[in-house]
């Protein structure tokens, strides 16, 4: 009897915390000002380049800062090599060797990548590395890597 009254105990609890968990708020999202665009500088769509790539940010709208600072209209890069769909909005980054992310406020990096065709692209994240709302992503461009 006594393991029976525990394991409802527990379901039940599992229960309630299952539901502050679903009801507790999540990190802020950003509204995207206006106007705002990022965009890749360099190299070029369809560019063939080595296998060491300068690969140059753009932003226009909008300054840089780095994460974790809180100051309006401004963001950081992070730089998606081979990502098929964005990440998801209101939830951060991720940070794997697919979604790099630049948040000292870099405007630029140099990847090594293998021969082939991969493609590039930015998402702007605010002070959390949280999506801007709507995501601000420059275009996805192809690069062919000898």
């Amino acid at each position: 009897m006594k393991r029976v009254l525990l394991a409802l105990a527990l379901s039940v609890a599992g229960f309630a915390g299952a539901s502050i968990a679903a009801d507790a708020p999540g990190l802020p999202i950003t509204k995207a000002p206006s106007g705002a665009e990022v965009y890749i500088i360099s190299p070029k769509d369809g560019a063939t380049v080595g296998q060491n790539v300068t690969v140059q940010f753009g932003l226009k709208g909008m300054g840089v800062a780095p994460a974790g600072v809180d100051k309006e209209k401004t963001g950081h890069h992070h730089l998606l090599v081979d990502v098929k769909d964005l990440p998801p909005a209101g939830q951060p980054i991720p940070k794997d060797e697919t979604h790099l992310h630049f948040g000292g406020g870099q405007t630029e990096t140099t990847l090594k990548l293998t021969p082939g065709a991969h493609t590039l692209q930015l998402e702007l994240g605010d002070e959390n590395h949280i999506p801007f709302d709507p995501p601000l992503v420059s275009k996805k461009i192809t690069i062919h890597v000898k």
